[in-house]
């Protein structure tokens, strides 16, 4: 316990990474619930952010991923170390008045649109 919590300290003051504690109002909400992101041609992945600054997902083929998250100001973004390492990150706006039902437009990691909405809950 000890050594990540030094650990944790270290990365902080790196600015590597946000504590639930210190992250927005609005990316609290997505604890507990799903992040949803919908293609134009209707299929989706969903997101699940942990409190830790983890996440697990399930893309649009049904294919499970992870990793860590991060937060600045209105951004979170995501590094996948599951099931493969990715070296970029994928970066989005996270609405600071995000709460349950809200939607909003952002792009994938090609750039493609997508729509990103918090629903309640696990689904």
């Amino acid at each position: 316990m000890r050594r990540s919590t030094t650990l944790l300290a270290a990365l902080l003051a790196l600015g590597l990474t946000q504590p639930a504690a210190a992250a927005s109002a609005s990316i609290t909400s997505a604890f507990g619930n799903t992040i949803k992101a919908t293609y134009p041609d209707g299929r989706f992945q969903r997101y699940w952010l942990k409190a830790d600054g983890s996440w697990t997902a399930i893309g649009r083929r049904g294919h499970g991923s992870s990793g860590k998250w991060t937060a600045k100001g209105d951004e979170v973004c995501l590094r996948q170390t599951k099931p493969l390492p990715m070296p970029n990150r994928y970066c989005t706006t996270f609405p600071a008045d995000a709460k349950l039902g809200a939607d909003w437009a952002a792009k994938d990691m090609g750039g493609h649109p997508i729509r990103l909405s918090l629903v309640k809950g696990r689904s």
